[in-house]
């Protein structure tokens, strides 16, 4: 008798368990096809970031020219209770995209030339804002505005990204 009531307890606990199982395998599965969508939905937005820069395309390496303005001595602001004068030497290189609306009109290198004037005043009214702190420290912010004012300039975005060649403050 001893054997049988054993056995009838094993085969109750055997079918709780299966019972609980089977619930837990419903109540996991929807929680993981809901955390599998958040990770879908978060590639997606991440792919979409790789793939532009603040809303603009990608530009292939194929599509891409650039124009490069050599060296440049940028006055710095001052900082306050500080008499001296701070410079920073910059080498600015702008990449065009050829394919762009604009392009045609403005982004050969002669115009480019003809500008450069421009352009190198639109660098020296960023870098003027800043002191030889900041500059050190918000180089990227820098090139943000710099691409801000070109594009504005020009009234096209075929110019898509300005970056420093060489970079010396002092």
């Amino acid at each position: 008798m001893k054997k049988n009531l054993i056995s009838v307890i094993i085969l109750a606990l055997l079918i709780v368990n299966i019972v609980l199982t089977a619930i837990m395998m419903f109540s996991v599965t929807g929680a993981s096809k809901k955390t599998a969508a958040l990770v879908d939905d978060i590639a997606t937005v991440l792919d979409l970031e790789l793939a532009s820069k603040e809303g603009q395309p990608a530009v292939a390496m194929t599509d891409t020219e650039t124009y490069s303005i050599d060296s440049m001595t940028v006055p710095l602001k001052k900082s306050e209770g500080e008499d001296k004068d701070h410079y920073c030497v910059v080498s600015i290189t702008l990449s065009i995209n050829t394919k762009a609306e604009g392009y045609k009109e403005y982004g050969s290198a002669e115009s480019l030339a003809a500008t450069e004037g421009l352009i190198k005043d639109e660098v020296n009214g960023v870098f003027a804002q800043y002191t030889l702190e900041e500059a050190r420290d918000n180089q990227e912010q820098i090139k943000k505005e710099i691409l801000e004012r070109v594009q504005r300039m020009f009234d096209s975005r075929f110019i898509y990204n300005v970056s420093f060649s060489d970079i010396m403050f002092g």
